[in-house]
């Protein structure tokens, strides 16, 4: 298990956790969650195996539905520790599914909670996890960037660091995963007015918890500049902005002696030479 001690601190997960508790009780903004549902459960269908124990970690909301529940034996929902903590209390090969939505953006030693996911999966089962990442808000980010230049003088950091796809493919790898497969799905948003997003982030217990966050409240003035910078760099010919959300798909199998492996160095029964010799050409 990964020392919680060897990864900088990012995020503030006891505040993140609050912020979804609150989102949840009021009205959530749950259009990013409901297609991220919708595509998990095409992504299980279309895979040819059966799964009796599984835990949903830190999905902030239902992922699982019907009646894709309805395949397995015992679903186990893992929510955020109050703490903050990133620690799973998941026993050793006692799973054959982890799935996660929309969290794994918001943790501090990503590369640990992998691996702790990969020692509770029984041999040849699977990861299937999506989270925010990419070009994820990168319109927002540029334009609170362009408006505290232009009237503070400084940025502060507003929009967390996401990860893209390479470095999620090479965590899956050092965490132990067998066959990792990442790929990106692209939500682009219209909104009215850069309040609007920001009001929906809100609603999906989505805002700024980073760690280094400025703790004051933003000036009048800086929020209708960035605003105002949104709309002309960033906004169809309607008038209505664009807010896109890059989703990284993430899955990966607990090895098994049944999966398919690479070739041996030197197993090849022809040598290049030999297939090179072989092609016929026109």
């Amino acid at each position: 298990m990964a020392n919680p001690t060897t990864a900088p601190i990012l995020f503030d997960r006891a505040l993140l956790r609050a912020r979804q508790n609150r989102a949840l009780r009021n009205e959530p903004a749950t259009f990013l969650l409901d297609r991220v549902a919708e595509d998990m459960d095409e992504r299980l269908h279309a895979v040819l195996r059966d799964f009796s124990d599984v835990a949903d970690v830190w999905s902030p909301g239902e992922i699982l539905r019907q009646p894709s529940r309805d395949r397995f034996k015992s679903v186990a929902q893992i929510d955020p520790d109050q703490s903050g903590q990133e620690i799973l209390s998941l026993q050793a090969e006692s799973l054959d599914l982890v799935v996660s939505a929309l969290a794994f953006q918001f943790v501090n030693d990503l590369p640990g909670v992998l691996a702790q996911i990969r020692r509770a999966l029984r041999p040849d089962g699977l990861l299937l996890a999506a989270m925010t990442g990419g070009d994820t808000l990168s319109e927002l980010r540029q334009s609170f960037a362009a408006a505290e230049a232009e009237c503070e003088g400084g940025v502060s950091p507003r929009v967390a660091p996401f990860a893209d796809l390479r470095d999620v493919g090479a965590l899956l790898q050092r965490a132990g995963f067998a066959l990792p497969v990442t790929d990106v799905d692209r939500v682009v948003v219209r909104y009215d007015s850069a309040f609007a997003l920001m009001q929906d982030l809100r609603r999906m217990g989505a805002t700024n918890v980073l760690v280094e966050r400025r703790r004051t409240p933003t000036r009048r003035a800086t929020l209708l500049r960035m605003a105002q910078i949104y709309a002309e760099r960033f906004a169809d010919s309607d008038g209505r902005i664009r807010a896109t959300f890059d989703v990284i798909w993430l899955s990966g199998w607990a090895p098994h002696e049944s999966q398919q492996q690479p070739l041996k160095p030197g197993s090849a029964k022809a040598g290049l030479a030999e297939a090179v010799r072989g092609v016929k050409h026109d």
